[in-house]
Order: C-alpha cells, then structure tokens, then sequence
C-alpha cells in the first residue's frame, strides 16, 4: 500500500507540473517592467543560502549528540526536510502562509498555488517576490528539524516524514500567516516577531514536548555523544546561517540588517558564555558540548528581538536565556519523566518563549520605528502584553495541534521502532547505513 500512495504522489505531482501552465490561471509576468533594489536582492539571495545552510548544519548539531547507530538517521531527518518541505512550500505552503488572508488566521490556498503568479518579475517590496518566497521557505525547512531532536533514536523514518507534511500544513502555515502577513491575527495584535520567535522556535519547541511524551522514552537514555566535532561543526554552521536569518529578516541591505546581525553576534556569544560559567559554578567540567549548546540558546532567544532591541540588551537577553535553559535542562534531566533526547524544548522552546518575552521588555523605536509601543523598560506595558497573550495562545495551539498530529500519524503508520531496531540503531533498521 505504501508503495502504491508513492507512486501516486509522484505521478501526480508530475502531472500538475507538467499541465500546471493551462489550468492555473494569471500571469506571473507584469503588464510593465519593475525595477528592483539590486543591493536588496543581492543581500536577500545570499540571507536565503545561509538560512537553508543552517538545516545541515542542524544535522550535524543533532547527529554528534546521539549515540553512533543513529547518526545517519537524525542528520537524514533534517535533510529529508530540506527536500520534502521545498516541494510542499511550492505546491502549497506558500499561499497558505502569505496568500489572501482568510480571517486572518490562514491565506488563501489558491492563490500562489504552484507557485502561480510568483516570479522574478513580480515585486515584494524592493526585491522579487520569488526571492521572498524561497527565503521563506528555508524558514518553513528547518522548522520540523528541530523538532527532531526531541524523539531522536526512536521514531520511524516513514512516521516523520507524514507528521513534517502534516505540522507544516496544519500548524507551521497558521503561525506563519498570523504573525507575519499583514492582515494576520497576531500581526493586527502588535505582536512582534523579528525573524521566528513564535513561527519557527516556540512552534518547534512545544511539538517537540508532545513528541517526546507521546513517543514515551528510549530504552536507553543515556549514551555517549557519537561525534563531539560534529556538535561544533553544526554550531558553526548554524551561528554562520543565523546571520542570514535574522539580518535577512530586514528584507534588505539596510540599517537594520546591520542591527540584527550585531544583536544576534553578542547575544549568541554571551548567552555561550553564561552557559559554560554555569557549568562551572555547578560543579561540572567546561565541555564542547555546553559552549555549543548555550550559544545556539542565545541564536534562538535573539531571533524575535534582533531588530527591535539594542546591542546592550542583546547581551542580557543571551546571558538570561542562556541561564534559564540551563536550569530547564537540569530539570528535565532530574525529573527523568520526559525523554526530550536532545533538549529541544528547554532549548528551542524556553528560548524562544524568553526572546519573545524579553521583546516585550526591550523593544525600541528609536533601534526600529515600527515599534510603536515600546517595552516595559521604557514605562510602557501595553507590548509586553501582547507578547505574553501571544505567548499563551502559540503554546497552547502549537501543543495542543502537534499531539493531535502525533496521534493521528501513529494511527495511520506506527510512529515507534520496536525494541528490537531500537536496540540495532536506526541506521540500519530504518536506511541499511552504518558509519
């Protein structure tokens, strides 16, 4: 039966392609030539190859973490996403996120349907609105790999692959509309959201808890680190990428991509920082592993804030996220009730949901002028409860949706290993590849 939904899926896709000219309708040409800012577009083409950079290099974060029998597996889940979710942003995803705004909860799916009407020709702002569309997509791509880190070395391949279709569709799209078209919920509410503090990490955070507690724990859960160089490589990578991501979120080669460049260096830094001196305090060595872990809380706490905030208060959002994880982290590990594998939501998710907050604190206008209600140090408190409602309301949907999903997935098609290929390791259970 797999086999068969396959091979329909492929031959259907091919077919849209083929005939898509002489039945979706529009042009994606414009009546008169539109001229483009090439320092703009220049920019934003490399911001889109440094954000789809930072997928692999999620790979390897995530694949030198687990144990040695599943390494190709955790850096094959994030890659998958790179290929799958490309094609479902084209088909669909897209128009869902930023076409016409249907209550201002989801766009219209029809609207940039195969990519219909997208095109180099076509403006979004000051660069070409395929442009906007593919760096968008790279957002959509690393979403679902961070979620990963969560049910590492227990879930079936097959399994994620349907639960990635189904939580960029039904829970990533929403987001996506609400906070960041302008006629969204939150984007009416005054919520401010950088480059992906609600979209990507808190959204990825808490379907990582649902996944963890639905998966249940490993069989073994504690196990050495396959490649601790895997672990700085993909940091490397991911804190090169997350320039593009949050200075490419300025949409432009301007003042402000310059701020949230300089915002996401001191924060990343002091947030790795504050975790190593953490470590030490509490008694434990000064590791790779934590230097690397703190600095990419620090990567995700900045990413609402980078170009709302100052670069003093980049540096106290890192060193407060960094802190706070850390603790989560502890926690999550004493308790012993939750197996998030790699500490995604106390990671991805508690970052998140402090660089949202801490927006709220320390968003200026006179950094962007946007902001038209400043954060609570500036004596005004109408943003910083907005940001906290948005809060609540992002936990409870992206929860509440993702484990429905697993749910639903796992009455379609197991989503867990059993024991047996457990204990063999993924590689070989689920792609008949070892190291």
């Amino acid at each position: 039966m797999r086999k068969i939904i396959l091979a329909a899926i492929l031959i259907a896709l091919s077919v849209l392609t083929l005939f898509s000219t002489f039945f979706l309708s529009g042009s994606s040409v414009p009546a008169e030539p539109v001229t483009f800012d090439t320092g703009d577009t220049a920019w934003m083409i490399v911001a889109t190859a440094l954000v789809l950079l930072m997928t692999p290099g999620l790979g390897f974060f995530y694949g030198g973490m687990v144990g040695k029998k599943n390494v190709i597996s955790t850096m094959l889940q994030s890659f998958m996403a790179m290929i799958i979710v490309t094609i479902l942003w084209v088909v669909i995803a897209f128009s869902m996120s930023f076409g016409t705004s249907i209550g201002g909860f989801i766009g219209d799916p029809t609207e940039f349907f195969m990519f219909q009407g997208v095109s180099a020709s076509t403006a979004w702002g000051t660069i070409p609105l395929l442009l906007f569309a593919l760096f968008q997509a790279k957002f959509a791509i690393i979403t679902p790999a961070l979620i990963t880190g969560a049910f590492a070395e227990r879930i079936r391949f097959w399994a994620y692959m349907l639960f990635m279709v189904l939580f960029i569709l039904v829970i990533y799209t929403p987001l996506c509309h609400m906070t960041w078209h302008s006629d969204g919920y939150f984007f009416k509410m005054g919520v401010l959201d950088f480059a992906g503090g609600t979209v990507v990490h808190m959204s990825a955070g808490w379907a990582a808890l649902a996944g963890a507690i639905f998966l249940g724990k490993r069989k073994v859960q504690k196990v050495n680190p396959a490649r601790i160089t895997y672990v700085l490589l993909g940091t490397g990578l991911l804190w090169f990428g997350w320039f593009g991501f949050n200075a490419g979120s300025s949409l432009g080669a301007n003042s402000l991509a310059v701020q949230a460049l300089g915002t996401t260096t001191v924060a990343a830094a002091a947030a790795g920082m504050a975790w190593v001196f953490m470590d030490k305090i509490l008694g434990h060595k000064l590791s790779a592993m934590g230097a690397c872990i703190g600095t990419v809380v620090g990567l995700v706490a900045i990413t609402p804030a980078a170009g709302f905030v100052s670069i003093p208060h980049a540096i106290f959002i890192g060193i407060f996220s960094s802190i706070l994880s850390n603790y989560m982290v502890s926690l999550f590990h004493k308790g012993g009730k939750i197996d998030d594998s790699l500490d995604v939501f106390a990671c991805h998710g508690v970052g998140g949901m402090t660089g949202m907050l801490l927006t709220g604190v320390f968003a200026s206008s006179e950094i962007n002028p946007a902001v038209t209600d400043q954060g609570l140090i500036f004596g005004e408190t109408s943003l910083f409860i907005t940001q906290l409602t948005a809060l609540v309301m992002v936990s409870i949907f992206a929860f509440v949706g993702s484990y429905a999903l697993f749910f639903i997935v796992n009455k379609i098609t197991p989503l867990r290993v059993s024991e047996d290929k457990e204990e063999l390791g993924l590689d070989i259970s689920q792609h008949g590849e070892y190291l």
